[in-house]
């Protein structure tokens, strides 16, 4: 199952941040949604963009995934997380090219306080990065 081969990438970049190889795993028409961006990230570079910085935001050391679902394209990822004392529980719905690469992630985030944490922080990294 293709699927499978996208989602052992995607889990090798959580647990190693390996940026290196981001690009060549995000199609290039990739589409992230956001939970602290009104409108849909498009392209894989700005999805790369994104994902580098959740990856050091969210997926910090107190980040492990709790569930997941996954069919032939779909896999949905539950987790959970701590920054700067709070709990931040939430979901990654991705969506994989039929190769195996990315094609749509959204993420779900929960309670309000985590949200606005997660804003906070990615707008703070993504500023570093972009400076």
């Amino acid at each position: 199952m293709k699927t499978l081969k996208g989602l052992e990438t995607w889990h090798q970049f959580v647990k190693n941040k390996n940026h290196e190889d981001l690009s060549d795993f995000i199609d290039d028409n990739a589409v992230l949604y956001s939970p602290v961006v009104f409108t849909p990230v498009e392209g894989s570079f700005m999805v790369s963009m994104y994902l580098i910085a959740a990856g050091e935001i969210i997926a910090n050391n107190n980040f492990k995934y709790v569930r997941e679902v996954c069919d032939n394209e779909n896999v949905i990822l539950e987790f959970v997380t701590e920054i700067n004392g709070i709990t931040v529980e939430g979901v990654d719905m991705i969506k994989y090219t039929e190769d195996g690469k990315l094609k749509e992630i959204k993420v779900m985030i929960r309670p309000l306080k985590a949200v606005n944490m997660v804003h906070q922080k990615m707008g703070e990294y993504l500023q570093k990065m972009n400076s």
